[in-house]
């Protein structure tokens, strides 16, 4: 029997990114158009960023429908991360998503990034029972689903290692984002710096390690302490990740959010796991960093497993854990 084609426009606006996908059931990605905010120097301010993506978001939507080639009837659900995020640049996802699903009379799914990021991953590397290493710039959470959740193993008791990386980058002068540049000084000529190590149980505290990093960076040794930074944090987020694999038995590491485009991370995290006998997949970069390829798959899931809500359920939550969501879709 021939499977009923599927189509859902996710929104996404959770931070620096005003995205919008449009996707299929199987996957295929007929558009992912976006429009981000970037500075030369500093960081976000929240609601400056949340203004870029009111400005944006008409060009951002009408250049995905043309990318797309879809028509609004063709469109079967819409979908926006609720959850977690900035709550002024969550708002204009949100209102975005209500205002197409109302004229489109459409199904609306306010989803779970996270969640969004873990299920697009699964989808597109093909893993299927992963412990999920969730690197972020705001989060950081070592994942596994067990019985109906996807439950929290381990994360950052202070703030996420991609602002961490950030942080940094802008105390020696870059804009944001400072990470790329970071990862590729991270494999030139360096010296290694004894750095704080923080690891508290399961969980990971970064702000010692970024202070004492900070006060390490003179201009003389900028690349020193860059290196010795990554290699001291990833080191951290990576013995924790192989303590979920022995404690759950899982034998698959999925790398998620967008420090997992780091060639660094990725590196020591495929040492561990072939040390362990596990498979470690990361999504395509596309997938890594936000986007609305991440609502998109991810309503287009809830809508598939019978997920409905109404429009006071829609509410964005900048506190929305991924411990918080029913997982229906995955059988036990």
């Amino acid at each position: 029997m021939k499977q009923k084609k599927i189509i859902s426009l996710g929104c996404e606006s959770t931070a620096h990114t005003f995205g919008i996908a449009i996707v299929d059931q199987n996957c295929k990605i007929l558009a992912n158009e976006k429009d981000s905010v970037t500075t030369t120097e500093g960081g976000m301010v929240p609601r400056e960023v949340a203004n870029h993506h009111f400005l944006v978001a008409a060009d951002v939507i009408e250049r995905a429908l043309q990318k797309s080639g879809v028509s609004a009837e063709q469109i079967d659900v819409i979908s926006f991360s609720k959850g977690p995020g900035m709550g002024p640049c969550l708002k204009v996802g949100a209102l975005a998503a209500r205002a197409l699903a109302l004229a489109w009379n459409k199904p609306l799914l306010g989803v779970n990034h996270p969640v969004g990021h873990i299920e697009i991953g699964k989808a597109l590397t093909n893993c299927k029972d992963p412990i999920v290493v969730y690197a972020s710039g705001a989060n950081t959470q070592i994942i596994g689903y067990q019985n109906g959740r996807y439950r929290v193993f381990g994360e950052t008791l202070d703030t996420g290692i991609g602002n961490v990386l950030d942080s940094f980058g802008r105390s020696i002068g870059f804009g944001f984002p400072a990470g790329p540049v970071l990862d590729q000084w991270y494999f030139q000529e360096h010296e290694f710096l004894e750095m704080p190590y923080s690891v508290k149980g399961m969980d990971l505290v970064f702000s010692g390690l970024l202070t004492y990093a900070q006060q390490k960076a003179s201009k003389q040794n900028q690349k020193d302490a860059a290196y010795s930074l990554l290699h001291t944090a990833f080191a951290m987020l990576t013995e924790v990740t192989e303590r979920a694999l022995a404690h759950t038995e899982k034998k698959e590491v999925l790398i998620v959010g967008g420090v997992a485009a780091s060639k660094a991370l990725r590196q020591m995290m495929r040492q561990m796991g072939d040390a362990r006998g596990a498979k470690v997949f990361v999504p395509p970069f596309a997938a890594c960093v936000d986007s609305g390829l991440l609502p998109a798959w991810q309503g287009l899931v809830e809508f598939r497993a019978g997920k409905k809500q109404r429009l006071e359920e829609t509410a964005v939550n900048p506190m929305f854990r991924v411990d918080q969501v029913d997982v229906n879709w995955i059988k036990n």
